[in-house]
């Protein structure tokens, strides 16, 4: 069939076709030009009668492929179809059995073979799937994980821990039958509103640090940063027992109180303002009812904050020598202990005070952008979303990590699917964030780096991982932290979404595999194109016509861009299409 090479222009050579058949059913097969120890490696992409056109891909050297074109074929080469042994060098191991490689599913051109890649190199990097909706992006994610426990005969993975944010509850029923494999297991969970059952995930307030809450309250600009750090801050002061912290209390709500006095209002503003404070925020030494002494007789503060019948504070001069006494200037800078236990309640009071302590109360438009802050906090407390970070028991962020990762037995579990179903998109963008942060904390402070990989699969990721002004407000975005620094700790992110185009473009241009289902719309697809260099205008067009289940893989783990038939998973998660007939009928 090949005859002699007539022309190489670029990368594609033409031969003559000694059979003289147009035999289509070649198109796309692998072959080999030969010369002595050369060997070069091609696709057909064209037949015709008379002749056949070779695109180049790379060469062999030593059964490894390498991909390129750089290497041409001389004009005396010789061509055949590749060989079973040689192809396994670029479609992959076909002892998909061997704890070492992972099935991907099946060759798109050769029956009975196989596409695999080596397991270590595709999981221990960033991946993504794309694809429009229905291609068959999460049936992949969920036959890729299946392969991984299922085909475990040899060596069950004991020590994987993947999470999975799933929008929609869709991956339950795909991974519920892992439980019954010696070894493994697998877990649901979910931020259930109003109940505290078994498989119900909450995030302790007093896990949020300032950057969790700059999230959770959808601060957009780094000015009110300081305000939030001063409102743990206080939070700590006023919910510590420790006798040194309380001369801080009794410091921070005098100096309070001097500002008000000096502020300014009028005599009713202060004595208000005065009262509010205090009603609010005391201490068993500085309160409403504390005792200013004065030679003949005894008054409360409250009593010496009357207003004569000129409108006047008369004893203003004893409440200031009363309360300079508590202000401590010389007050080292308090540092918060670690294990600080807090409630929402606590930050909203602290909240408050650090407004007042601040002097908001004299500036209108500061107070009005700092007031935000206490207004959302206040709505997350008057609604059900309270109850996901209210906890019964005390527990460490290292122990909320390790707790996750076992069952009701106490049994390591190896997939936890955390459902996100009952949730709006802005909570469940928030909560992936500040559960990212979690485990990402976790894996940099393990002593022995690496020693616990955490895979995070995040659904519907343009949803959550987005360019957002988190670079702006806090100076890094979690994602994009774990996207650059994540490998060497070993937390690995797995994104799949449908609009590429909406996803940050720092954490889709880091990861090292895609996955890439049928795509259409010109703006993704171009995303997409630009991921890699060796998507020629073939591949661009037969992304277009994919069938669902037929993707197209490439990056480091494979050697040349690949087309792949995905198996259907087994069982299927619950993200495929309704069949409207069974419904209707």
């Amino acid at each position: 069939m090949f005859g002699k090479i007539i022309g190489i222009e670029n990368n594609s050579v033409r031969l003559i076709n000694l059979s003289k058949k147009a035999e289509l059913s070649l198109i796309n097969i692998h072959v080999v030009f030969i010369k002595e120890n050369s060997k070069i490696v091609g696709t057909i992409s064209n037949i015709s009668e008379d002749y056949i056109d070779i695109n180049i891909i790379g060469e062999l050297n030593n059964n490894v492929f390498i991909s390129g074109d750089i290497k041409k074929p001389s004009l005396d080469s010789s061509c055949r179809i590749i060989l079973k042994n040689e192809l396994e060098a670029i479609l992959g191991n076909q002892n998909y059995n061997d704890k070492n490689v992972l099935l991907l599913g099946n060759s798109e051109i050769y029956n009975n073979i196989k596409v695999t890649v080596d397991k270590n190199s595709f999981f221990s990097s960033h991946f993504a799937i794309l694809g429009n909706t229905g291609s068959g992006k999460s049936c992949a994610m969920a036959r890729l994980i299946q392969n991984v426990f299922y085909n475990s005969a040899n060596a069950a993975p004991v020590n994987a821990h993947f999470v999975i944010f799933d929008s929609y509850g869709d991956y339950n029923s795909a991974f519920e039958g892992i439980n019954n494999i010696p070894s493994l297991n697998y877990k649901q969970v979910k931020f259930d509103l109003d109940s505290n059952l078994d498989d119900t995930i909450k995030i302790p307030a007093y896990f949020l640090d300032v950057d969790d809450l700059a999230i959770l309250l959808d601060v957009s600009t780094p000015e009110l940063i300081p305000t939030i750090t001063n409102t743990l801050r206080t939070a700590y002061i006023f919910t510590s027992d420790d006798d040194y912290v309380k001369n801080y209390q009794n410091s921070i709500i005098a100096s309070s109180i001097l500002d008000i006095l000096s502020s300014g209002k009028t005599s009713t503003q202060i004595r208000d303002q005065i009262i509010a404070v205090l009603t609010k925020f005391n201490t068993k030494d500085l309160s409403l009812d504390s005792i200013i002494s004065q030679p003949g007789y005894d008054r409360t503060l409250r009593q010496c904050l009357l207003i004569d019948n000129q409108g006047k504070l008369n004893s203003i001069n004893l409440v200031v020598d009363f309360l300079t006494q508590f202000v401590q200037d010389d007050l080292e800078n308090i540092e918060i202990k670690e294990g600080f236990i807090y409630t929402l309640q606590d930050l909203y009071q602290a909240l408050e005070f650090s407004l007042i302590n601040e002097g908001i109360l004299s500036n209108g438009d500061s107070f009005d952008k700092l007031n935000i802050l206490k207004v959302r906090l206040k709505s997350i407390i008057n609604s059900d979303l309270k109850n996901m970070f209210e906890s019964d028991k005390v527990i460490t962020k290292v122990d909320f990590v390790n707790d996750l990762f076992k069952n009701g037995r106490g049994e390591s579990t190896q997939i936890v699917n955390i459902n996100f179903g009952n949730l709006d998109d802005r909570t469940t963008k928030k909560l992936t964030k500040i559960l990212s942060k979690i485990f990402f904390t976790y894996v940099t402070e393990l002593d022995n780096r690496g020693s616990f990989p955490i895979h995070i699969i995040v659904e519907e990721a343009h949803r959550y991982v987005q360019n957002d002004s988190d670079v702006n407000v806090l100076g890094y975005n979690i994602f994009e932290r774990i996207i650059k620094e994540g490998r060497k700790y070993g937390i690995i992110l797995g994104l799949i979404t449908q609009r590429p185009n909406e996803l940050s473009k720092t954490v889709l241009s880091q990861c090292a595999n895609y996955i890439v289902f049928k795509m259409k719309y010109p703006d993704d697809l171009n995303i997409v194109l630009s991921l890699s260099t060796n998507i020629n205008d073939d591949l661009k067009e037969k992304l277009k016509m994919l069938h669902p289940g037929m993707a197209l893989c490439f990056g480091n783990s494979f050697v040349t861009p690949l087309i792949t038939q995905f198996e259907l998973p087994n069982p299927m998660p619950t993200s495929v299409n309704i069949k409207v007939t069974d419904l209707w009928y």
